[in-house]
């Protein structure tokens, strides 16, 4: 047997697999970092990207708003980094009263203090307050203007008061945007409901029976309506600096971009898919993939990123495991909502262009990927929770495996994806 373990909730499980089993192992193209974290962050806000330094920006007496994700990407280390960012604006004469801090929650759920806490790390919880984003207050909401893809810009009026408002965050592979980070801490972010659905409907293809839009996906901007539609709300709002990492495999800060918002966060993307845009000569009959434990793994919401790497490297009709606790459930009712109520992948899309919602088009997509392969969750969710998408959910890997095997036979050749959120498999030959 193999001594190979990947990450569930906060424990590793070993992976019952022998040499002769296992395909290969797609991980990031890690080198060796001699660099500490603080070097690194401390040499991309010496070398900002098509911008000033960031204390050169700013001038004594204005406010600062810093957006920072929520704790569902607690993983980004935005403890780690935000004590220098402060650091920063304090050189450029700007005073503790004067900066701000929102959480970009999107259309995610509300924090608690102690996150927030967590979110700010020790050095900086006892002098700042966290505002978390509502993008239901309408009184909260600033309209903007419309992009040219027709979706309404509303953002945080706090923010918005603002003189200079800063972008944090972490680069990865996303489902909708191509890239996380960058523009994305605004819309969604930090913009109203209308503003993030309009956008988001995008991920569906324009013509009604063919499900998910193709030119929507992880690591492609070109032809992205959504990135394009996601950029333009970004030049309405005008930020005035970015800051973003990219993390090892590790789950340390490797790499850091700072400076202007697109021009930043484009060589960052470039960083992210040399790192985590894995090439493959082939796919494989069956994917075991880690949603990279908590808080990635926290529900089946962020799971949907793992999902969507995990299919580029398995066969049509394949197995795809997936591993990951979901200790917070489904994390959308309307996920199970669209999953449960319907019997049919067209009827789901219909329901969807009917009301669309983030959480319903994850729910729809999850039966599209059920719908072409085996879809086997390793979860704490209840059996019965995702009966309708025809994905079978089990409690250990060994149930997983003996589920595969029942179909594929034992001798099945697998890849393993230990960062399955995070790495985007390639086939090369296509």
């Amino acid at each position: 047997m193999n001594s190979i373990q990947l990450k569930y909730g906060k424990e590793l499980i070993d992976v019952p697999l022998s040499e002769d089993q296992i395909f290969g192992i797609i991980k990031s193209n890690t080198a060796d970092h001699h660099k500490t974290e603080e070097a690194v962050i401390l040499d991309a806000l010496e070398n900002p990207i098509g911008s000033l330094k960031l204390r050169e920006i700013v001038k004594p007496g204005e406010k600062v708003c810093i957006v920072i994700s929520d704790v569902t990407r607690a993983w980004q280390r935005m403890n780690v980094y935000l004590p220098y960012l402060v650091d920063e604006l304090c050189k450029g004469g700007i005073t503790d009263e004067n900066i701000i801090f929102i959480s970009a929650v999107g259309s995610h759920r509300k924090q608690t203090e102690q996150e927030h806490q967590r979110l700010l790390g020790d050095a900086l919880k006892d002098r700042f307050k966290v505002i978390d984003h509502d993008c239901l207050d309408d009184n909260n909401l600033v309209y903007l203007g419309h992009t040219s893809f027709g979706t309404p810009v509303k953002v945080n009026k706090i923010a918005m008061d603002c003189d200079h408002i800063l972008l944090t965050g972490a680069i990865v592979f996303h489902l909708l945007a191509g890239w996380g980070g960058g523009k994305k801490s605004i819309l969604p972010g930090i913009a109203g409901y209308e503003t993030i659905m309009a956008n988001h409907a995008m991920s569906l293809n324009p013509e009604i029976g063919k499900g998910s839009n193709p030119e929507i996906r992880s690591g492609k901007i070109i032809d992205n309506s959504i990135h394009a539609d996601m950029l333009e709300a970004a030049a309405l709002v005008k930020p005035s600096f970015i800051f973003n990492v990219i993390m090892d495999s590790q789950g340390r800060i490797s790499h850091a971009v700072a400076g202007d918002y697109a021009k930043a966060h484009a060589r960052g993307c470039q960083i992210v898919d040399d790192m985590d845009g894995i090439a493959i000569q082939s796919k494989a009959e069956m994917v075991i993939a880690s949603a990279c434990g908590y808080p990635k793994d926290i529900n089946f919401y962020q799971t949907i990123k793992t999902v969507i790497n995990a299919k580029e490297a398995v066969e049509e009709n394949g197995v795809i495991i997936i591993l990951s606790e979901c200790s917070e459930g489904i994390g959308n009712a309307e996920i199970q909502e669209i999953v449960q109520n319907y019997s049919t992948l067209l009827d789901r899309e219909r329901a969807i262009r009917t009301n669309y919602s983030i959480a319903k088009y994850i729910g729809y997509y999850a039966t599209e990927v059920a719908a072409k392969h085996t879809f086997i969750l390793v979860s704490s969710l209840p059996p019965e929770t995702l009966t309708m998408a025809n994905i079978k959910i089990v409690k250990t890997l060994e149930e997983a495996l003996e589920m595969a095997y029942s179909i594929k036979g034992s001798n099945v050749k697998t890849y393993l994806m230990p960062h399955g959120a995070n790495t985007l498999p390639k086939v090369q030959n296509l």
